[in-house]
């Protein structure tokens, strides 16, 4: 019983230390997370029209789901991308994945047949610097405009400039390169299927 009491005595001050600095991390993440949201939503328009600039506007298409190799759901918002003569001229919608060091959340765009890959961005990476954040760097992006929509290969060396399924990796980020390579070949399987049923593209078959 002397060891309880003491054991209170020496950590009240630790505990309620801890309670208080929780309650506070929870009001201000309550408080910050409209802005947040809404700062993230204007990156992300910001970044569909980087991807597909003939767009005038982006045209919310639904909310599909993509499935994780290890079985995790997540939510995807795709967009019809429009131009000024009310044409479609490609779709856009966002994907994530585990990275080097973090989540890696993506904007991929395709051509309007999905036949395509326009390009990609990062809508939010916390990869190394100087190493796994070079995938937001425009020579790696490159790759990946004018690429199939297909199953895109990873390589360690070739030629980055050729237009193909192959992607040369990041010379020192070869897990971060993985990793984008990862997210597009698996969300782009999953939504191009969710689209044809929804009948957006194909036959609907």
């Amino acid at each position: 019983m002397s060891k309880i009491k003491h054991f209170i005595e020496q950590s009240w001050l630790l505990i309620v230390a801890s309670f208080l600095f929780g309650l506070l991390i929870a009001v201000t993440n309550a408080a910050w997370s409209p802005r947040i949201e809404r700062n993230k939503v204007e990156k992300l328009n910001h970044l569909m029209r980087g991807l597909l600039e003939e767009a005038e506007r982006f045209e919310p298409a639904g909310e599909l789901e993509i499935t994780s190799s290890k079985g995790r759901k997540a939510g995807s918002s795709l967009f019809k991308a429009v131009s000024g003569s009310g044409e479609c001229v490609g779709w856009v919608f966002n994907a994530q994945g585990p990275g080097f060091a973090d989540k890696i959340e993506l904007v991929i765009a395709v051509d309007k047949d999905f036949e395509k890959i326009a390009g990609f961005d990062c809508l939010a990476s916390n990869e190394t610097p100087g190493f796994g954040d070079k995938i937001k760097e425009q020579y790696y992006r490159n790759q990946f405009v004018g690429a199939p929509a297909g199953e895109l290969v990873l390589v360690k060396a070739g030629d980055s400039e050729r237009i193909d399924s192959e992607i040369v990796a990041i010379s020192g980020a070869t897990v971060s390169s993985e990793a984008v390579v990862r997210i597009i070949n698996n969300s782009m399987t999953q939504i191009r299927r969710q689209m044809r049923e929804k009948g957006l593209i194909g036959n609907g078959e």
